[in-house]
């Protein structure tokens, strides 16, 4: 089979996807087989390729959000069937025994593993999976538009929940990428006032054309104070300036695997009951939450698409901001537009 390898962690710019040839993965144990139909890419994947994560291992597959259909189990599998479309994200296993597991926050499982960066992901045309860990996928969604609603989706999703965003609230959107433009979705789904920051021309657009109440760079002065906030923006200094738009008793959740070093401020900007999270992973429930919602919404993820050979330059466009919505990769040839249930 085909598969983009990362050997050593490199500036994308030099290309640091490698195709080659791979045997088939074998599904051990309660593990599926699947054929890859589209892989997003992520901010995720960026970090990895770059290297800001550190290497788990060497010759890895990158990709974490995948969609394909079940090609063959484990001998202990009969849940989901033979030609079932399933998802596969991020957390590819967690353990079910640590403290973390049993107070259903697998999130943080001591001994969890993740799909691209442990275990090989979706930059491939096969990939296997605990049967366990996939998702059924909505009939409202083509292959295509679930790619991201894999990750971009159900962390942006955990990530408004962190932030305790209400029904009502006034929500901040720090930074417009995948994640941001389907949660901003949600959010107004919920009747918030959103209130997108963001630099790109083209990512201000796509918010109002979402129905954004407000679109500004994070320096601006905001109509008004925020209820709630996410930044997206795998930046201290924006989590700090962030703060500065958050009422008193407003939480603002950081919505990054990286950040760079956050900048010294003023204590003033935290006081008054400000609360500040991070966002860890996302946990099963979470999914299965949000791609229910997302079907009822519905959802509209904006998509662009490139061939799997590709993958490099995708993830450059991404570095430069010039990705508009979400990027997916196309792995084989396929009816992708198809649906179907679990």
């Amino acid at each position: 089979m085909r598969a983009l390898i990362l050997t050593h962690p490199a500036p994308v710019e030099t290309g640091p996807l490698r195709e080659v040839e791979r045997a088939r993965p074998k599904p051990q144990g309660g593990e599926v087989l699947i054929r890859v139909e589209v892989c997003g890419v992520c901010h995720t994947d960026l970090h990895i390729v770059e290297g800001e994560l550190p290497p788990r291992r060497g010759g890895i597959v990158p990709g974490h959000q995948v969609v394909g259909r079940v090609e063959s189990g484990a001998l202990d599998v009969t849940v989901p069937a033979v030609g079932t479309r399933v998802g596969v994200a991020w957390l590819h296993r967690a353990c079910g025994r640590c403290a973390f597991c049993r107070r259903g926050m697998e999130n943080l499982c001591v001994e969890a593993t993740f799909t691209g960066y442990d275990v090989d992901g979706g930059f491939a045309d096969y990939i296997a999976a605990p049967a366990a860990f996939v998702y059924p996928l909505p009939d409202a969604f083509s292959s295509v538009e679930a790619a991201p609603l894999m990750c971009a989706g159900i962390i942006g999703y955990r990530a408004l929940r962190i932030a305790q965003a209400a029904r009502g609230d006034r929500v901040g959107l720090f930074g417009f990428g995948a994640s941001a433009h389907l949660a901003l979705q949600v959010a107004r789904h919920w009747d918030c006032e959103v209130y997108v920051f963001t630099r790109s021309e083209a990512h201000r657009a796509l918010a109002r054309e979402l129905g954004a109440a407000w679109v500004g760079g994070v320096g601006e002065g905001a109509p008004a104070a925020l209820d709630a906030g996410v930044v997206f923006a795998p930046s201290g200094r924006v989590v700090v300036e962030a703060l500065r738009h958050l009422r008193p008793g407003g939480t603002l959740a950081v919505n990054a695997i990286h950040l760079d070093e956050i900048p010294a401020f003023d204590y003033a900007r935290l006081y008054g009951e400000r609360g500040l999270r991070s966002v860890s992973n996302s946990t099963r429930a979470d999914g299965q939450e949000f791609l229910t919602l997302a079907a009822a919404i519905p959802l509209r993820p904006q998509v662009e698409t490139w061939p799997l050979g590709e993958a490099n330059q995708v993830l450059q466009r991404l570095k430069r901001g010039e990705v508009r919505g979400a990027a997916v990769l196309q792995v084989t040839s396929c009816p992708c537009s198809s649906r179907s249930g679990w």
